[in-house]
């Protein structure tokens, strides 16, 4: 077991942490805005008037992309189902509203480039975590195929012993997605740490137990509403010691 320092703030005998992927590990903000706006400006094409609802709905704003919004932080099939309800209104039935979707982002996940990148420090810090003895885990909203690939891509697949995606069957803030990593690493919830950017990761591991939730912003002194409720805020995962 080890002791985490983070800021002012001390976690006593930690046995694992749990990282969320997205906003946390890997900067996709750039691709999740182009795909928002691909996706509905596609739609458009096929039922125009679709555009705007859509952006709005997926958490899209004049500066870009909310990390709070829907986009950001949620699953693939929880995005679908919100561009789905739009598309229905339009006239539509369920199940047309939700193919339609579906054909969707198909077309666009095979045009668009995954510009995405691992933010500073990251390898480091999991490498120096994982040497600690602490077990460590990913858990995103992604895919599981989509954190294969990052883990690949970065190699850290060496240093991350579990990892889950929302394609296997729980959606944040599900304390059950806490659980079940918590189970697989073979750790007590109340021995884990969760790591993320979002009021998701937060009231998950907050329901679930937990030793603590840290929230991490990676934008210097500028306010992170969405990380109220987390027991520490960083910006930067190498202000995480142990």
């Amino acid at each position: 077991m080890s002791t985490i320092y983070c800021r002012d703030k001390k976690f006593l005998d930690i046995q694992a942490i749990i990282f969320d992927k997205d906003g946390t590990l890997e900067d996709s903000s750039i691709f999740l805005n182009e795909l928002a706006n691909k996706v509905a400006h596609w739609l458009d094409y096929k039922i125009p008037g679709l555009k705007e609802p859509i952006l709005r709905s997926l958490g899209m704003e004049e500066n870009g992309l909310n990390p709070a919004g829907l986009m950001a932080v949620g699953s693939r099939l929880e995005n679908e189902i919100a561009i789905a309800a739009h598309v229905m209104e339009m006239g539509n039935s369920w199940l047309e509203s939700k193919l339609l979707v579906q054909e969707a982002f198909k077309a666009v996940d095979h045009v668009l480039e995954r510009r995405t990148a691992i933010f500073p420090g990251c390898y480091e810090v999991i490498v120096t975590l994982h040497q600690s003895g602490l077990k460590l885990a990913i858990l995103s909203s992604a895919t599981r195929e989509g954190i294969e690939n990052f883990l690949e891509k970065y190699q850290l697949k060496e240093f991350i012993e579990v990892y889950q995606g929302s394609d296997q069957g729980y959606f944040k803030p599900d304390p059950a997605c806490f659980h079940l990593v918590c189970e697989k690493l073979q750790v007590a919830c109340e021995k884990t740490i969760m790591i993320g950017d979002s009021q998701m990761d937060i009231q998950m591991a907050k329901r679930a137990n937990s030793a603590g939730a840290i929230g991490i912003s990676w934008r210097e002194s500028v306010p992170t509403p969405n990380l109220n409720g987390a027991d520490v805020q960083i910006e930067h995962l190498n202000e995480i010691k142990c």
